[in-house]
């Protein structure tokens, strides 16, 4: 009984942590996302080329996302990669749904539970090659591309537009893929 006491007070802690934390966020990423937005044209595999560093990918290298239909029409998530430092395979799975039409690239994911982040599809080729995605702040973006590697005219074009939104891209990682 007092471990399932623990367990919840934690969980509350953390959930008033991360509303906390996101409350007090003081930019939020607030730029339009891609209309016309086909959800099965997105599924499959990306590779992650660029990222703004967080606890979670720290140090890794290899980096896919992975989207697959579930059943229940929502989509399912997950992200891989291996911790170079730690020397292992890193994997974590999650659920997507629609902000509001499915027809939008406004997304939030969720790995923990109940809680949810933020993910804008804001720039996408029309053969679904190449992503632009920001999450709900300034301190989330990702590059993604099909195939380990991005042209360069489309890489400059993301980074201007991510520049111009109030993005560091001089902080971006950007991603090895052996």
């Amino acid at each position: 009984m007092m471990d399932r006491k623990k367990s919840l007070l934690l969980l509350t802690a953390v959930a008033a942590g991360t509303t906390l934390y996101n409350l007090l966020k003081p930019i939020k990423s607030s730029v339009p996302v891609v209309q016309g937005f086909k959800k099965d044209r997105y599924l499959g595999e990306w590779y992650e080329i660029a990222r703004l560093d967080f606890f979670w990918e720290k140090n890794l290298k290899n980096v896919t996302a992975t989207y697959s239909l579930q059943a229940d029409g929502r989509i399912r998530v997950l992200n891989q990669g291996y911790d170079y430092v730690k020397q292992k395979h890193k994997k974590s799975r999650g659920k997507a749904v629609f902000v509001r039409n499915e027809d939008e690239g406004a997304l939030k994911v969720s790995f923990f539970g109940p809680f949810y982040a933020g993910y804008n599809v804001v720039m996408l080729d029309e053969d679904y090659q190449y992503a632009l995605v920001f999450g709900q702040n300034l301190d989330y973006m990702w590059i993604l591309s099909r195939e380990k590697n991005i042209p360069e005219e489309v890489k400059q074009q993301y980074l201007d537009y991510a520049s111009t939104c109030g993005y560091s891209i001089d902080k971006l990682v950007w991603t090895k893929h052996d």
